[in-house]
């Protein structure tokens, strides 16, 4: 199954009401921050970062967690690296699964240093990283909506990590 197939399975449409309510999440921060920068409290470019995160992580709660198809039943594997050992014995689709899970937060991780203004420490990147994969993880759980793992919270923040790793990077190239 390719990865638009897996996502049209496991994903219905936006209802109207989502829509609505994320619009109105989103008109809310994006006025909480415009005027931060009124305020000469935050960068323009920190307000502009801040509304693609929070817009990148919209979609992404949306499609691992709320647009899922509810399963009834609340399945977790609390082994951590199991899909590894999947992937040692030979495991293509699970090899495949673990890297489009490092990337899935790779473009948090991007925005981070950003969003903050300054160049962000790969500790920081890894544990927001976690943080955030602790939630979808968790809701997973809780409203039976996939497969809780600490594999996915190790590998998404893997990637948000990495992300906020090239960024400094590019950042301190920037600087110079």
């Amino acid at each position: 199954m390719d990865l638009y197939q897996i996502f049209i399975t496991h994903n219905r449409a936006w209802t109207i009401r989502e829509i609505v309510c994320f619009s109105i999440l989103f008109f809310i921060v994006a006025v909480i921050l415009f005027r931060l920068v009124g305020r000469r409290k935050i960068a323009l470019s920190q307000a502009v970062a801040g509304l693609l995160l929070l817009l990148f992580l919209g979609i992404v709660f949306a499609s691992t967690v709320f647009t899922r198809n509810p399963t009834g039943v609340h399945r977790y594997e609390l082994e951590v690296f199991w899909s590894w050992k999947a992937v040692r014995q030979g495991s293509r689709e699970m090899l495949k699964e673990n890297l489009l899970n490092m990337i899935l937060l790779f473009p948090a991780g991007l925005l981070l240093p950003f969003v903050f203004h300054r160049k962000t420490s790969w500790w920081k990147g890894l544990l927001i990283g976690l943080t955030i994969s602790g939630m979808i993880e968790t809701c997973q759980l809780v409203f039976c909506r996939g497969l809780f793992e600490w594999d996915d919270m190790i590998h998404n923040g893997f990637g948000c990590m990495v992300g906020c790793i090239l960024s400094s990077g590019l950042m301190r190239c920037t600087d110079s």
